[in-house]
């Protein structure tokens, strides 16, 4: 499912814009956050997730261990915020962020 460098950029460029849906403190990926993180990537496909963790390598190990998990790509990582993505075979076409952006 790698993006391409044209989607990546497309993406950040929607990203931008968007407002974290997510907050993951150091409880870390809780069955609530997993729950909250698959229903955010269904309806709108790109959501931005606010990090709450001190450590830069902390942070990076929970996004990494996150794609995993909820099978999303990362799309930009910058400080405490990243952004990531999944396709939804079926978008929701008033909620999906890729979808609503594309003119």
């Amino acid at each position: 499912m790698a993006l391409s460098q044209e989607q990546k950029k497309q993406f950040k460029s929607i990203g931008h814009h968007l407002k974290p849906v997510l907050t993951i403190a150091d409880n870390g990926l809780s069955e609530g956050v997993m729950a909250e993180l698959e229903r955010a990537l269904a309806d709108h496909e790109l959501i931005k997730i606010q990090l709450r963790v001190a450590e830069r390598d902390d942070r990076h190990a929970l996004v990494e261990e996150l794609c995993r998990s909820a099978g999303c790509e990362l799309v930009q990582s910058i400080g405490k915020v990243a952004l990531v993505y999944r396709k939804n075979p079926k978008p929701n076409r008033h909620l999906s962020n890729i979808l609503r952006h594309q003119a």
